[in-house]
């Protein structure tokens, strides 16, 4: 049974033959407070941005009132806040302690885009129109470098402005005024931009698209199977067995319940972002 099979019929065991870890524990886990702490943001931040809409203010009221909503966004910007170091703090010391700089900054396990990017991009535009052959790629595609320089760039657009509005008082001690008219319009337009985002690009490129729907839940297994590892990412199955690096890679099939946990909450999670892009763009549309 492939992966694209086991997707379709649900999280049942899961198939015979050889895993591989994609994901570490510790990424594995940053995710999924990532995931949990945008959703809190995303649906307690909404009613704000469009409170003049029937559907913001009861969902304010479902979130126990503004005031509430509000207490809901500041403790899960409190986790993302707490994520981010986190994910900055492991990369600090990959860099410099394990003395892994290179490897972070260049070559087939970096998030840095290369040229070799490009070339994937253009080729895979090319199969998109019928003009050539379906890329492989390697551990990580141009698509997943942009979803991870996008929510590294807005959690820093985001995470400031929201600070900066968070504390008033504190900054409003050394900042002018116009600061915070403008960390408002920021917070609130990037916010936005996020949202619509990470709930349509980012849950399509995921989970959506025809060989993934509709459900990929290796971020939460952190196991990619042998079958999907060569038909996807057959750049980096090739690079790890002429390195012999392979079998240093090998892990065990996952378990049933952490499938399930994948499906329960990355099922919950694209079902609430579809909700939030319908009623964002109903909002927008509808005077």
């Amino acid at each position: 049974m492939t992966v694209q099979t086991a997707a379709i019929a649900g999280p049942k065991a899961a198939a015979p033959g050889r895993w591989y870890q994609r994901f570490t524990p510790a990424e594995r886990v940053l995710h999924v407070l990532m995931m949990l702490s945008f959703i809190g943001l995303a649906l307690s931040g909404l009613p704000l941005l469009f409170a003049e809409r029937p559907w913001a203010v009861t969902l304010a009221r479902l979130l126990g009132g503004f005031h509430s909503a509000g207490v809901i966004h500041r403790i899960s910007a409190a986790i993302m806040i707490g994520m981010f170091v986190t994910h900055l703090l492991l990369v600090i010391r990959r860099a410099f302690i394990n003395r892994d700089l290179l490897t972070i900054v260049w070559g087939p396990d970096s998030m840095v885009p290369q040229l070799q990017d490009v070339i994937d991009f253009y080729r895979h535009f090319r199969w998109f129109l019928g003009l050539g052959p379906r890329p492989t790629f390697d551990r990580w595609t141009y698509w997943e470098k942009f979803d991870y320089w996008a929510v590294f760039w807005g959690m820093a657009i985001i995470g400031c402005s929201g600070l900066l509005l968070w504390f008033p008082f504190f900054f409003g001690q050394f900042l002018p005024g116009w600061v915070f008219n403008i960390a408002g319009l920021v917070h609130g337009e990037e916010a936005l931009l996020a949202v619509g985002f990470i709930f349509t690009i980012h849950f399509f490129n995921t989970h959506l698209r025809p060989d993934k729907f509709p459900m990929d839940t290796v971020v939460f297994t952190g196991r990619i199977s042998e079958h999907e590892l060569k038909s996807e990412r057959a750049v980096a199955y090739e690079r790890l067995v002429a390195s012999g690096a392979l079998g240093a890679k090998e892990a065990p099939p996952p378990t049933r319940g952490s499938q399930l946990f994948g499906w329960i909450v990355g099922g919950t999670a694209l079902t609430l972002g579809i909700v939030v892009i319908v009623l964002i763009v109903y909002s927008v549309l509808v005077q």
